[in-house]
């Protein structure tokens, strides 16, 4: 990729640290795409203290076939249970704001 415009021994010091920066915050936001994908709640940033949490790269993928998630369907409640439901919490909450328990 950059390789073939640039020879990586003629950067400096500096200039690698920056590159590997930010090749962090681009995995960083893949991991994050994927999750706002997948539909996982968590929010995508890396560990730093932990380095195996981290995204894999593109060289660990390439052997593996693309797989796709199958989310599951929630569960809808009737509105005979969806009134039960609601009856319960209202009576709680009065319960609770009441002063009893």
């Amino acid at each position: 990729m950059l390789t073939a415009f640039m020879n990586l021994l003629d950067l400096t010091v500096n200039q690698l640290k920056r590159a590997a920066a930010i090749k962090e915050q681009i995995e960083g936001l893949n991991k994050e795409l994927r999750s706002i994908f997948s539909g996982s709640s968590k929010s995508g940033v890396a560990s730093k203290k932990n380095p195996s949490t981290s995204t894999p790269t593109a060289r660990h993928l390439a052997g593996k076939p693309a797989t796709r998630s199958v989310k599951r369907a929630k569960k809808a409640f009737s509105s005979a249970t969806r009134a039960k439901l609601s009856a319960k919490l209202k009576a709680y909450w009065a319960a609770k704001k009441s002063g009893k328990k």
